[in-house]
């Protein structure tokens, strides 16, 4: 990383550290939507559609005449098989839905690896990631000394490297291209939430002392920059802060009652719309009782998620 590259991040880092924002910050996580269609399966399947295809390829599919859908599906339906039984799953479903749902996540990723993978191995070591992000500051930590914000090179090496082994599952020390992606997108998966919560306390806790009190809690969203009177929505988050953040009433959050404000249980779109699919694409509907084996084959499930117009 050149000099100016420094520059350029360190200028940034203090506009984080420094610039306070005036409009409300979210930090709450949903799950984003499936897709912007009407659920209305007695008119067309176009929701599914999107769903389980994603909207771009969505529209591509239905460009496609029924051959080649028909061909690109099955490809598909391949991936999503991870037993290689034949049949498609609920909870097979489900994972494929919810990777399409964070594609984006992938597709960043997919951008970037080539700048880390140095030694083109298709994996990203721990020492390659942090010679391109950390090498100047490693070469030359006297010019760091004096950053003591928390956006400082010196704070995020540890915090990358502690975030970097959360996500290397098999800890090896070399993250495959999923791992890398939970590294880089730690709160669209699962097993990285505590790293998310954690690192949500460490920007929002000023004082150290490992909590989030109330004051703390606001100023992370606004800053009286000018002196003048709160805003309403300002008011009302310090009422949300005591009534629904701090639920043990000890006037401060901690990390159980912050993983409730950013991560809370939503209805689960993914789930919901695996089961969904499971039932429509059966054509026998009676065959789905208490004891059904809830798996579908190929023809079936290409009824409702190939071209939105079957």
């Amino acid at each position: 990383m050149d000099v100016l590259c420094i520059l350029c991040f360190l200028s940034l880092c203090s506009c984080l550290a420094y610039g306070k924002p005036t409009l409300r910050k979210e930090r709450i996580r949903h799950d984003s939507e499936l897709s912007r269609q009407p659920h209305e399966d007695n008119k067309s399947h176009q929701y599914d559609h999107e769903a389980f295809l994603g909207k771009e390829d969505a529209k591509t599919f239905d460009q496609l005449s029924p051959e080649e859908s028909r061909e690109r599906l099955g490809k598909i339906v391949d991936r999503i098989d991870g037993d290689s039984d034949g049949y498609i799953t609920t909870n097979e479903l489900k994972s494929w839905i919810k990777r399409v749902q964070k594609r984006y996540v992938y597709e960043n990723m997919a951008k970037v690896w080539s700048d880390y993978d140095l030694n083109k191995d298709n994996k990203i070591s721990w020492e390659e990631y942090k010679k391109v992000t950390y090498g100047y500051y490693l070469a030359n930590p006297e010019e760091f000394e004096d950053a003591t914000d928390q956006f400082s090179f010196k704070k995020m090496l540890p915090r990358d490297e502690r975030r970097f082994k959360a996500a290397d599952l098999d800890g090896d020390l070399a993250a495959e291209r999923e791992e890398f992606t939970a590294f880089l997108h730690p709160e669209e998966f699962d097993h990285m939430k505590e790293i998310v919560i954690l690192e949500t306390l460490e920007d929002i806790d000023k004082n150290g002392d490992g909590f989030v009190d109330e004051d703390e809690y606001i100023e992370d969203m606004f800053a009286h920059e000018d002196g003048g009177p709160e805003p309403d929505w300002v008011k009302t988050e310090r009422d949300q802060f005591s009534d629904f953040r701090d639920l043990n009433k000890d006037g401060k959050m901690d990390l159980e009652e912050i993983h409730h404000w950013i991560l809370p249980q939503d209805y689960d779109h993914a789930q919901a719309e695996a089961r969904h699919l499971v039932y429509e694409s059966d054509i026998d509907k009676y065959s789905l009782g208490s004891n059904a084996d809830q798996r579908r084959d190929f023809g079936e499930l290409e009824h409702v998620c190939g071209q939105s117009g079957y």
